[in-house]
């Protein structure tokens, strides 16, 4: 794989049961590419490595005179240079491309499963958390599959060289072959600690950055109630520990480092002494000592790829652990056993009992919001039970996803089995969970309460995948957005008045929360969805352009299916049907005027009604509502009520 052909065609399916077995997941996936660095690497390791017996050759030829000798240390010099040159410059090339295919291929699994889970995924996982699995923990995990290779090929040639030195000089050799496998495991003790103060270190930068995200995403808030100083003050806090933590690893590390330079030290002496004993009494010769020496010295440099290979997992191993919460989230389909298609007719929940028919604006009204966002989101073929097998406590699949799914039930063995599925939502009797994902979001297309401008100009942001038979133009003038194309106009002199190629700033901040509404009405008319669900379109605006938003859907929704929560009378007097949800049930169904003469908690909602308020309307019916006249007793109870 070159860095050229990205990106992937297909990531690939990941092994998402640990963070460890991931990371397994991506070096075997790179093999190919591992293999290259691990060859290069064992030939500049070697080239290296055989510079010392050059070297104590040259040194013997000068003793003994032999300029022939000498001739030949030379060009054999001559040669492991090159062979040093070319294998450092390809290692490095191979070992930088292992490092840009590996974060590649995490960054295009998050965005799959970005894309697969939708708006679903920042309620199953903070916003910030997955900022920092895109950003910053792509890179520890890239750099450990980058460093796995170097390190197999400091590993080999370490052993080769001490095999080499234990034929060459056994009485030197023996010494150095022993004393490496001291030296790259005495600092094990100490990795398991410096692991856990990464660990530490990595949950507070994760926190802190998923505080300076909410800050950031709230900060018009905080204006408005005075509360930066309050904010400031709490990353403050989180920075400095943060910091103390960052300094408590880099500590333990540096005592790391610091043994793997004295035990190193210490074996150099040792040698040396020893070795000039031996030369003294002859039983080697000078340039036998020299060349063990330098072999010694020169196998310092690929023993510190131990210390880094331990670095590199200690940081990689809770990054995966991250990027393992993320993807392991799933969309709660069953196996697709339908065609890829898009089903036309009634959209019908069999939970609550809502049926939204073909070709009507149907508006559906809930007491509860957080009731409705989850009705939305059955709606667009997202259940809210997983199935699922037996799993380990806070393991499988089902980790890190919303509570609300369910909670399932726990077996004597102590593990938890997934709750079952509900049934799913039917678009033309046919389940969304069923259908391939494509032609499921294709079918029903679901506009949060909050939605999302993604940055780029107004013409990208309606450039979506659509039916084509709703233009740009026509939705934006559904959507009432003549004044947001004025200002769009205003703001960009470099775009000739053009409010198409004007850019909206990231999320859409630099426009009013009923601009960015409107804009995101008017992205998902253009989609033109066999049924288009709306959860509170027009809550961001007044009511004079609510009364013209809800004109514009239903004229230009006329024949497709759609389905509005809300609760404003405006938009309620224009669907063609009006149901009311309570306690996850349909109660009560049919024209706005009539459902608020007749039904009183439908009033209660639209109106605002207070308790007092409906219990003082129930006992003024109780006094007007028979033919016979109000009783003294009636007429004192409807008093202590009012």
């Amino acid at each position: 794989m070159q860095i050229r052909d990205l990106p992937y065609s297909d990531p690939g399916d990941p092994d998402v049961r640990s963070g460890p077995r991931f990371l397994y997941w991506l070096g075997r996936n790179q093999l190919t590419g591992q293999l290259k660095s691990l060859s290069w690497g064992l030939m500049h390791q070697c080239a290296i490595a055989g510079l010392p017996l050059v070297v104590g050759l040259a040194v013997q030829a000068v003793i003994d005179g032999s300029g022939r000798g000498l001739a030949q240390a030379g060009a054999l010099i001559l040669v492991l240079g090159i062979l040093i040159a070319v294998g450092d410059t390809m290692l490095h090339r191979t070992a930088v491309t292992n490092w840009i295919t590996a974060a590649a291929r995490v960054q295009q699994l998050l965005a799959r499963k970005t894309a697969e889970l939708g708006s679903a995924l920042t309620r199953r996982v903070a916003a910030g958390e997955v900022v920092a699995v895109s950003t910053g923990d792509v890179e520890k995990i890239g750099w450990f599959v980058e460093a796995l290779s170097r390190f197999a090929a400091a590993a080999t040639a370490l052993v080769l060289i001490c095999v080499g030195l234990v034929l060459y000089l056994p009485s030197l050799g023996v010494l150095v072959a022993i004393a490496m496998p001291v030296l790259a495991l005495t600092v094990l003790p100490l990795l398991p600690r410096a692991t856990r103060r990464a660990d530490i270190q990595r949950e507070k930068a994760g926190k802190a950055t998923e505080l300076a995200s909410d800050t950031v995403a709230g900060l018009r808030v905080l204006r408005g109630i005075g509360g930066e100083e309050l904010f400031l003050g709490r990353y403050r806090r989180a920075s400095q520990e943060v910091r103390e933590a960052a300094v408590g690893s880099a500590r333990m590390w540096a005592l790391i480092s610091a043994i793997q330079v004295f035990l190193p030290g210490v074996l150099l002496i040792s040698l040396v002494w020893y070795g000039a004993a031996l030369a003294r009494d002859g039983r080697i010769d000078v340039g036998q000592l020299v060349t063990v020496y330098s072999a010694a010295t020169l196998m310092l440099f690929p023993l510190r790829h131990f210390e880094e290979i331990a670095m590199a997992y200690s940081f990689s191993r809770p990054s995966a652990q991250r990027a393992v919460r993320v993807l392991s989230l799933e969309r709660s389909t069953r196996p697709s056993t339908i065609d890829a298609m898009v089903p036309e007719g009634d959209l019908y929940d069999p939970v609550t009992g809502l049926l939204a028919a073909r070709g009507q604006f149907t508006a559906v009204v809930c007491g509860d919001p957080d009731e409705a966002g989850r009705l939305a989101e059955r709606l667009g073929g997202h259940a809210e039970a997983e199935t699922g097998a037996e799993t380990a406590p806070g393991t499988g699949p089902d980790v890190g996803k919303d509570p609300a799914a369910g909670a399932g039930t726990t077996t004597d063995d102590g593990k938890r089995t997934a709750p079952a599925p509900l049934p799913s939502v039917l678009l033309g009797g046919v389940p969304l969970d069923e259908l391939p994902l494509d032609s499921a979001r294709t079918a029903v297309l679901v506009q949060d309460k909050d939605p999302v401008l993604l940055s780029g100009t107004l013409r990208e942001l309606l450039d979506v995948p659509s039916s084509g038979a709703v233009s740009p133009g026509d939705a934006l003038d559904a959507a009432q957005c003549g004044d947001v194309l004025d200002a769009l106009a205003q703001a960009s002199l470099d775009t000739g008045g053009d409010p198409m190629r004007t850019r909206i700033t990231e999320r859409g901040r630099s426009l009013s929360g009923g601009q960015r509404q409107r804009l995101a009405l008017a992205r998902s008319l253009v989609t033109d969805p066999e049924a288009l669900v709306l959860d509170e379109p027009t809550s961001a605006v007044d009511s004079h352009t609510e009364a013209r938003v809800a004109a514009g859907i239903r004229r230009l929704r006329r024949g497709r299916t759609t389905v509005a929560f809300a609760s404003s009378p405006l938009l309620l007097d224009l669907a063609d049907r009006v149901v009311l949800v309570h306690g996850g049930t349909v109660v009560a169904s049919g024209a706005h005027r009539d459902l608020l003469r007749d039904e009183p908690l439908y009033r209660a909602v639209v109106t605002r009604e207070t308790d007092d308020d409906i219990a003082a309307s129930a006992a003024q019916d109780e006094l007007v509502g028979a033919d016979a006249s109000p009783s003294a007793e009636a007429i004192e109870e409807f008093e202590e009520r009012a």
